[in-house]
């Protein structure tokens, strides 16, 4: 996906947002409300998902380090320390935003409407669960361009996304703004090292 595109729908979302809590779209509220439910036998389910993440973003690129270190694998050890850096990366620009933006939790600023499953801290938009999800979906797919990685990849972090809104923790536009954040993170990360060839060199055969 073209870096500028990425650019032009995050700014979109950022607008959106940085005017205050009354200017949310109605729609994104609306939409929160199907995909947010009363309190029920599945709410451990998706808490576990969410809950995953914090596992499941460390593995990718600390397996590739020590693969590629017991394997002599250069091309290995560059694609993890891409992996870590487009986290880094996805952390950095996430968590500003949320700073910037300072966008009530959807279960804190409608109570009434939304139903929280899951006690939050941080400001709501943009979603860091979601963008780092898919900032590892994407790494993983540069890295390993196959569909058996690809697939599994992004539907992982698809259902983490929809585990936030079920949650109540985050408006739909927060999840798309994540989304966004973490593909391009590692879309640019990937860019960058091969552009500026940084990392450990790769012979030449």
């Amino acid at each position: 996906m073209n870096c500028k595109f990425l650019g032009c729908l995050l700014l979109l979302f950022f607008s959106l947002t940085c005017r205050g809590q009354d200017t949310i779209p109605s729609f994104d509220l609306r939409l929160l409300e199907h995909l947010n439910h009363a309190a029920g036998p599945d709410d451990k389910k998706w808490l576990a998902v969410s809950n995953s993440l914090n596992y499941v973003v460390l593995t990718p690129p600390v397996v590739m380090e020590i693969t590629g270190f017991a394997d002599h694998n250069n091309s290995l050890k560059n694609d993890g320390l891409q992996t870590g850096i487009s986290l880094v990366l996805t952390a950095v620009v996430t968590y500003s935003l949320k700073i910037i933006v300072k966008r009530k939790r959807p279960y804190l600023a409608y109570p009434e409407l939304i139903t929280g499953k899951s006690t939050e801290t941080t400001y709501s938009f943009p979603s860091g669960h979601t963008s780092m999800a898919f900032a590892t979906a994407t790494a993983l797919s540069l890295s390993f361009p196959k569909w058996y990685v690809i697939g599994p990849a992004y539907s992982y972090a698809l259902l983490v996304a929809y585990s936030r809104s079920y949650l109540g923790v985050h408006y739909p536009g927060d999840i798309l703004a994540g989304a966004i954040i973490g593909t391009g993170s590692s879309l640019l990360t990937w860019r960058l090292q091969k552009g500026l060839h940084f990392g450990f060199k790769v012979p030449i055969r």
